[in-house]
């Protein structure tokens, strides 16, 4: 298999050829695993990196990264394969990412939905939401607009019709550019949008446009406070019904050692964070703070501004999501977890700062303005396509054209794409880095005669983020304490001390003050992010004993001691 390329995107088999390749090559350091098998029963991809000689995957605080759960949001997986790319050729090379896999773990799975993502990537494209099982309803519609390249040029576009009653009519400062129509105007020439396809049961006079046959929407399956069809569009049956939702989830819960997590998707260019269904204000304040601390490195980091899915990504004011992914990882899970908007066309077009989905319910016509001229100019035109006749079976002569979407707003267009997802891989690797990590404060075993030893264990959490990751895994115990244990050989008895003792949690650096005087009169930094367990035994000279101290998601350590 030749070198990764990143100006273009993977269909499934190439997809798999490129990590398969890159576990050959990379033993030491990548193991490649299917944690299930998707609709259409392709192997979902999963990548553990680290350095496995350094200890086992699941002994070291984990982060989970995962994209293209939607099935047109197809950067995310190259987000993912390029972030493994740079692990494995930064190792030895990259300090921080040679100290990240020699403690850490990532767990990556660059094609959470294979199914939705080959539709949308073969010729021409079949656009839907997430997965291909039709849903809610086994038949297809029985009337209404399908979506689909009519005119077989391999384009999905769009229709505009010459109507009396249309919204839209062309702009006079750009005839590409369509414009609302005053509230008042009348007597002009004016224009009604749909999107490429056919009328199935057209009756000359009604358009309706049915909900797709595929109603799926795998970031609304998740368990996190899941709602039923009626209430939550796309959310399935029941919660993790889908079996690629079902994989991530059963995945992640067996694997406690996760610290955090990162989901790609596209598009808007911004880092969001939970909670989609509740305010800022349902979070505990400590919670609160981490997440804009690792917000605002986010943003040094990788130029997006961070958001509130709930106060600043919402589709509707009245209407909130639920069933997400990273909504699962922080409220069920007890982690801090994002998802990650690759891609602003209007960005790149320099409209600058704006209000994400706001944006396409108002703004000035300056903006489409400059997303022409961004197209003509950085695309040489292949983003929008101008409106050319044809003759539709239904509805006559019509025109075809407009922004071609999959490759100019949904993801990067293929030569924009290594710019993009290069923004990535320090900021995955820094948060990573934030996790508990479990050290040998102190191990020790003193002499008090008669055969007699006092072995005392101090353990300390060397990392920013406490051992419980959130107030709320702590608040709702959603994760187990520090735990030592003792393992003593035959002939040597413990006369003294418990030989599994559970020691609680372990704080760390993140919820300390920015200055070192407070209004309390002073900044005090007791040892809390210790603990001690101590044992008496009994035993001859030269016996060898092993002491363990393990956390669910700090990380586990052992070591001998020889008794003298």
């Amino acid at each position: 298999m030749p070198d990764t390329r990143f100006d273009q995107y993977y269909r499934y088999d190439a997809l798999s050829a490129v990590l398969h390749d890159y576990a050959a090559r990379h033993p030491a350091l990548l193991r490649l695993a299917s944690i299930g098998t998707s609709h259409e029963g392709r192997a979902i991809w999963l990548a553990t990196v680290t350095a496995f000689e350094l200890g086992d995957d699941r002994d070291k605080p984990g982060f989970w990264i995962d994209g293209n759960i939607h099935a047109p949001e197809l950067a995310g997986s190259s987000a993912c394969l390029y972030f493994i790319h740079t692990l494995l050729e930064g190792y030895g090379r990259d300090a921080d990412i040679t100290r990240c896999l020699d403690t850490r773990v990532f767990y990556i799975c660059p094609r959470v939905n294979p199914d939705g993502a080959e539709w949308a990537l073969s010729e021409p494209p079949a656009i839907i939401r997430s997965g291909t099982r039709a849903y809610p309803y086994d038949e297809a519609p029985a009337r209404g607009l399908i979506r689909e390249d009519i005119d077989g040029d391999g384009r999905v576009l769009s229709m505009r019709i010459a109507d009396p009653d249309g919204p839209w009519k062309i702009s006079t400062q750009d005839p590409r550019l369509l414009v609302p129509r005053e509230a008042t105007e009348s007597g002009g020439d004016y224009y009604r949008l749909l999107p490429e396809g056919r009328i199935e049961n057209y009756d000359g006079a009604l358009i309706h446009t049915p909900p797709p046959a595929q109603g799926l929407d795998f970031n609304r399956n998740f368990p996190a406070k899941w709602r039923e069809e009626a209430e939550q569009t796309g959310a399935g049956p029941f919660p993790a019904s889908e079996p690629e939702v079902h994989s991530v989830v059963r995945f992640i819960a067996a694997h406690p050692n996760i610290c955090g997590g990162v989901a790609f998707h596209c598009y808007s260019g911004v880092l969001l964070r939970p909670l989609s269904y509740e305010s800022d204000d349902a979070l505990p304040a400590e919670d609160l703070w981490v997440y804009r601390k690792i917000g605002a490195q986010g943003t040094a980091l990788t130029g997006y501004p961070a958001a509130s899915a709930f106060h600043e990504f919402r589709y509707h004011p009245k209407d909130i999501i639920t069933g997400a992914l990273d909504d699962w990882l922080y409220e069920q899970q007890g982690v801090f977890a994002w998802t990650v908007e690759i891609w602003s066309p209007q960005r790149e077009a320099g409209i600058g700062e704006y209000r994400y989905i706001d944006w396409y319910r108002d703004h000035p016509i300056e903006d489409d303005l400059k997303l022409l001229k961004w197209n003509d100019a950085a695309l040489n035109g292949a983003g929008f396509v101008p409106w050319y006749p044809y003759d539709h079976p239904q509805l006559g002569r019509v025109e075809l054209g407009g922004w071609d979407p999959l490759f100019t707003f949904w993801n990067p267009p293929p030569a924009l794409l290594e710019k993009e997802i290069a923004r990535f891989p320090q900021w995955l690797v820094w948060h990573a880095l934030l996790s508990p990590q479990l050290e040998w404060h102190e191990l020790s075993a003193t002499a008090l005669g008669n055969d007699t030893y006092l072995i005392r264990a101090v353990v300390r959490n060397s990392g920013w983020l406490p051992s419980n990751i959130t107030q709320l895994a702590l608040d709702k115990k959603r994760v187990r304490g520090l735990v030592c244990e003792l393992d003593l050989p035959a002939g040597a008895r413990l006369s003294q001390g418990e030989a599994r003792i559970e020691l609680g949690q372990l704080e760390g650096r993140a919820l300390k003050p920015a200055s070192t005087f407070g209004w309390a009169g002073g900044v005090s930094d007791p040892t809390r992010n210790r603990a001690k367990a101590e044992w008496l035994v009994q035993a001859a000279p030269g016996t060898v004993i092993s002491v363990r101290a393990r956390h669910p998601r700090a990380g586990a350590i052992s070591r001998e001691l020889i008794l003298s």
